[in-house]
């Protein structure tokens, strides 16, 4: 018999990629949950409004490539929590080419959060991370992915922490839980099953002012992202 015949079907050509890193940073402004938005300074989308992203860098992973375009284009660094969320690699998903964006969540407090001015900043604003404007490209989707995954690790990890003053009250807690989940909490039972967690310690400072006696202050064990031993809500 003259050679086995190859019945391995053809491959399609490999793949010419480009990366990209997407943030979604999120805060807290006016008893509302908000995310920086950057408006487009190039095409495509010129004028419109993205997540705070560029292409990575030969030498940079993608953590290093999300920082620097944070600061560049949004002028923020400083402490940021910041944490992977999920890959987009779809091919439609940029004109310009098949990219995959890399996206983060990043948390930050709003007394933390300030605008730098920047050769390469993109007039970075906050506005409403629910009911905001529609999105260039695809970040809609990735804008959506990252309050999911917030919301999720607000029930099983510590990670309010991100959000509030050093010290705080039993109220500014709940209240970051409101406004995040979108709905309200039962006083009584939030403060029973969140002291019994053992990630909240009180402290000497007390809140003045008012008729009413000075409001217990606390702050939390860990400044740094801990697991809860059974879910706060």
């Amino acid at each position: 018999m003259v050679g086995a015949m190859n019945n391995e079907p053809a491959r399609p050509p490999k793949a010419e990629l480009q990366a990209s890193a997407d943030v979604v940073l999120l805060t807290i402004e006016d008893d509302r949950l908000k995310v920086v938005l950057v408006e487009r300074t190039k095409e495509p989308d010129k004028g419109s409004l993205a997540l705070p992203g560029g292409f990575m860098w030969a030498g940079e992973d993608a953590v290093t490539t999300a920082r620097r375009v944070l600061a560049a284009k949004a002028g923020v660094t400083g402490d940021v929590y910041m944490e992977q969320l999920y890959t987009f690699s779809e091919p439609g998903r940029d004109s310009r080419g098949h990219i995959l964006s890399v996206s983060y969540m990043a948390l930050v407090r709003r007394e933390d959060l300030v605008f730098a001015e920047g050769p390469l900043t993109e007039t970075p604003a906050l506005y409403p991370a629910v009911g905001h404007p529609k999105l260039s490209f695809d970040h809609d989707r990735i804008l959506k992915y990252g309050l999911k995954r917030m919301r999720d690790k607000l029930l099983y990890t510590n990670i309010a922490y991100a959000l509030l003053p050093m010290h705080f009250t039993l109220t500014q807690l709940q209240r970051v839980y409101e406004i995040v989940l979108g709905r309200d909490l039962d006083k009584r039972n939030f403060r029973k099953k969140y002291l019994s967690l053992d990630m909240i310690r009180p402290v000497e400072a007390a809140m003045r002012g008012g008729r009413h006696r000075p409001a217990q202050m606390y702050e939390f064990v860990y400044a740094k992202p801990v697991e809860l031993a059974e879910p706060a809500l």
